[in-house]
């Protein structure tokens, strides 16, 4: 295991922030890390980077023992923060050079090194532009060629691709996929469900300080096969009614989207399905669209957690 986290704790002024927390990352592979607001997601992967001393439990790395002060280990790591991190007075080719000698000091082998990121991350044309001439797409792989440059053998990416358009988010999952392929391990954190089940071999979903479940994506979805999602879509489906559809034994969980309800129920148990029925018609609403919905990882975080991830970042 590249990673290997064991009875993690962490606690901010008595209460516990990561709470026992085991975690183990097999080398090569994307793993996600999925977690509402206040999970301890962003707590546990600080103590990763040795930013944050645990109270409790150890954290191994490369089969090293992580801590502030070991420089060489974290040499060997690379960090793509969600907020863009990089120097405004610098251009694309200076930036990266920067963070890279962080880790490299040697000219030639550094000036190589740069321009292998240049070229991986699509910035060859914009060597010479100041981030405020970039767009964000340019922005976010700037952010990355800085994290990446060193060849870091495990890369920690936060929110790599928020808030940019399509293209040059298909570009920057592309690179991740490219990344992976070259060898490194990536720990992925992201609030688009969709990125996670694309990409990431493992999935981790995090609440309450301690990881409820762990596996890939059709593992993670055989783990709520006893739910069954009913999506019903009619006009005058109120508040009312969804309060009434809440007290039938075995309904889990309720979302709204306009003019459509998604019911969540165990789906051994037919009387519930007839029951769902029974109080939409005792109202009178006519049914426009009825169907059952294939669970989605999504599904399965609302079913664990019962918090919409989105939401919560």
């Amino acid at each position: 295991m590249i990673i290997e986290v064991e009875n993690l704790v962490k606690k901010y002024s008595g209460k516990i922030a990561v709470d026992h927390l085991n975690l183990q990352v097999e080398e090569g592979i994307i793993y996600g890390l999925l977690g509402p607001n206040g999970a301890g997601k962003s707590t546990t992967i600080n103590c990763l980077l040795g930013l944050l001393k645990s109270d409790e439990g150890t954290i191994k790395i490369l089969g090293e023992e992580m801590n502030s002060n070991n420089l060489k280990l974290k040499a060997n790591i690379g960090v793509i923060p969600q907020n863009v991190a990089v120097f405004e007075e610098l251009n694309v080719y200076e930036n990266i050079d920067f963070f890279c000698g962080l880790y490299i000091k040697d000219k030639e082998q550094r000036k190589e090194l740069v321009n292998e990121a240049i070229d991986f991350v699509g910035l060859t044309e914009y060597k010479k532009y100041v981030p405020k001439k970039l767009s964000g797409g340019l922005l976010r792989r700037l952010n990355i060629a800085c994290g990446i440059a060193h060849k870091p053998k495990i890369v920690f990416m936060d929110e790599p691709t928020v808030a940019v358009d399509p293209q040059s988010r298909n570009n920057i999952l592309e690179g991740v996929l490219k990344l992976k392929e070259q060898g490194s391990t990536i720990i992925y954190t992201s609030h688009y469900m969709e990125e996670i089940e694309q990409i990431c071999d493992k999935i981790a979903i995090m609440d309450s300080g301690k990881i409820i479940a762990e596996g890939t994506t059709e593992e993670l979805k055989n783990k709520i096969t006893d739910t069954e999602k009913l999506v019903i879509c009619a006009n005058g489906i109120d508040d009312n009614i969804i309060e009434k559809l809440k007290n039938i034994p075995d309904v889990k969980l309720i979302e709204k989207d306009n003019n459509c309800i998604k019911v969540s129920y165990k789906k051994t148990q037919n009387s519930t399905l007839l029951a769902i029925l029974q109080v939409i018609e005792e109202k009178g609403i006519i049914i426009d669209k009825i169907y059952n919905e294939v669970p989605t990882l999504n599904t399965v975080f609302l079913e664990l957690t019962g918090k919409q991830l989105r939401d919560n970042m």
